[in-house]
């Protein structure tokens, strides 16, 4: 049979763009290198090739990728129609992985799209969340598909994709793509993989992709369980050495696995046996981010074999350490009696240690937020606490009973980035829960404290942890560029043309100076934390005795600690907690003796 030549090959340009949202001013948050590389976006775009080189949309037709991440790349939809318009053929613009608060940047792009005549579809956690949860659909979704926007719940492995990509070849997508009811297999599915020129635009070229999706726990805030099923799947030990060679191939070495609890993953030791026999043979030094739960150091090995594999720094969801406050979201699994045990054998290691704290639980006062942080300073190693309002994100169980209650949440889904306070507080005027949020952030990140922070990574037995720069990079993102650091980056770039519909158009004369001004001034901030973090640095390795260094925190726990120590004496719900863990000891030595 006769090949199709070069000249009556059909092109078809599948365009995934990963969104951003608006700062305080309206302006896209964007950057010339961003921190975080997306998943989703990896994840469609590894999707895309396994189609294009199955050839899904026939023999004659060649599909061409176009991955774009916008919070390191400015997107100019009539400048990309004329570009696709002059590579010929035809084009399918795809929005993937948009969260809520990017959803009214997504609809803004995809306006000039669809006017040109482009088919459009738009996926990710909010679409699938609010078709997981509401009987209902939102306005901005039902808005969307008036628009003639295409939306697709669920995920894309098993064929999905392929039908999207046909359906918008031929120009007549569906209005609605719904696989809730239906998660996919991913052993064996086409790995995540975004192209370098990509991951360029990420600070330290790295990579990220998902080994499991689900989750088995039952947090009322989190959104996961219901987007992504209680019933957990992964992938196999082979797509992670797919993932990882295909990485190095490019040059890439640094990884985010995206797994929302990697020590849930049944096939964790597999995976890192893998990764410590691909560093052996690859010769590579692997930098791997991970997420776990406050029990992974319960897993006979799960931390000597992450270190061993190449795990640098972990995330842990510490939430709050008041035990009542868990209970109330469901959180069980979270136990306040195992947190300095826990946290105690990551330092060991020399692991840079990341924890999510929330504030605005049913119990939070200021006085309390700010007497806990106190406590986790003083008795927790932690090298960088997160910040975050509690916040019903559509999708979770909070959100659900929110909009079926009639409870008020700020309609500017623009702000559900868990960096704003979207509803009322029940105790707290919503004045106190925003100053508690920002008192939050200055209370941990003291001088003093950051200090303490980097004598306890120097006296660490195996490495130094987290340097005194890396903690002030996190903090200063915050305390410079007013945004969670999670949406930070290097050099922040704003565009006159591109401010929110709706907001007046800065005269140039007024913008260009004032943003010239802005950057300056904020480059000096920058250089004067460094600095200042930097002299800290120094003293601390000048000092011989560093390694002898010693704190509470660092202190092996001990069974008179429940008597002395803040986070069990001063705590809401501690006494139960402990008489919890008294039993579990209890019934564990009976069954051992």
């Amino acid at each position: 049979m006769d090949q199709p030549t070069e000249t009556s090959r059909e092109i078809f340009h599948f365009v995934m763009i990963k969104p951003t949202h608006y700062d305080d001013d309206g302006y896209p948050i964007l950057w010339w290198r961003s921190l975080i590389p997306s998943n989703s976006l990896a994840a469609i775009n590894g999707l895309l090739l396994d189609a294009a080189e199955r050839r899904v949309l026939g023999e004659n037709v060649e599909i061409r990728g176009i991955t774009i991440d916008e919070p390191n790349t400015r997107i100019r939809p009539e400048r990309l129609i004329r570009e696709l318009r002059a590579a010929g053929g035809r084009a399918a613009i795809a929005f993937v992985g948009v969260q809520s608060n990017q959803f009214p940047r997504t609809m803004d792009l995809a306006g000039p799209f669809l006017a040109a005549g482009f088919p459009v579809v738009v996926g990710g956690f909010h679409v699938s969340g609010c078709k997981a949860m509401l009987k209902q659909q939102p306005a901005e979704i039902v808005a969307a598909q008036e628009m003639g926007i295409s939306l697709f719940a669920g995920e894309a492995e098993e064929g999905r994709l392929d039908e999207v990509l046909r359906d918008a070849y031929a120009g007549r997508l569906k209005p609605l793509y719904d696989h809730m009811d239906d998660l996919p297999s991913l052993e064996g599915a086409p790995p995540p993989f975004l192209p370098v020129d990509t991951l360029h635009g990420t600070r330290n070229e790295f990579s990220s992709f998902d080994l499991g999706r689900g989750c088995p726990f039952q947090c009322s805030f989190c959104t996961i369980i219901n987007v992504q099923g209680r019933k957990s799947r992964f992938r196999s030990v082979d797509d992670l050495e797919k993932i990882i060679r295909a990485n190095w191939a490019q040059g890439i070495r640094k990884y985010f696995i995206t797994d929302d609890d990697l020590a849930r993953n049944k096939n964790w030791e597999a995976f890192f046996d893998r990764m410590i026999e691909l560093r052996k043979e690859l010769q590579v030094r692997l930098e791997i981010f991970v997420q776990v739960d406050t029990g992974c150091h319960r897993i006979p090995g799960f931390i000597d074999k992450a270190v061993a594999a190449g795990v640098t720094r972990v995330f842990i969801g510490l939430e709050n350490i008041n035990p009542d406050n868990l209970l109330h979201v469901g959180k069980r699994h979270n136990k306040i009696t195992d947190y300095r045990a826990m946290l105690q054998e990551w330092w060991a290691h020399g692991i840079a240690i990341y924890a999510g704290y929330i504030i605005g639980f049913p119990g939070d006062t200021k006085e309390k937020v700010l007497r806990d942080v106190e406590i986790i300073k003083r008795e927790l190693p932690i090298n960088v606490l997160e910040f975050f309002y509690l916040t019903p994100l559509p999708g979770s169980a909070d959100h659900k009973h929110h909009v079926e209650g009639g409870r008020w949440m700020d309609p500017d889904l623009n702000k559900l980035d868990l960096f704003h306070r979207m509803v009322h507080h029940p105790v707290m005027s919503d004045t106190e829960w925003e100053e508690a949020y920002h008192a939050a952030w200055r209370t941990f990140y003291t001088w003093d404290h950051i200090e303490t922070m980097g004598r306890r990574g120097a006296a660490s037995p195996k490495k130094k942890g987290m340097n005194i720069d890396e903690i002030i990079e996190f903090y200063s993102m915050y305390a410079v560029e007013r945004l969670h650091p999670l949406e930070g980056g290097i050099l922040r770039k704003k565009y006159r043309r591109d401010r929110r519909p709706g907001l007046p158009r800065a005269n140039p004369l007024v913008f260009y100076p004032a943003y010239a001004i802005e950057t300056v001034m904020k480059m000096a901030k920058f250089a004067w934390y460094y600095g200042r973090a930097h002299f800290i640095h120094k003293r601390i390795y000048a000092d011989p005795k560093r390694k002898d260094y010693t704190d509470v925190a660092l202190t092996p726990p001990t069974a008179e600690e429940f008597e002395e120590l803040g986070l069990f004496r001063q705590t809401s719900g501690a006494d139960a907690a402990i008489r919890r863990k008294q039993l579990r000891d209890s019934l564990s030595a009976t069954k051992a003796g």
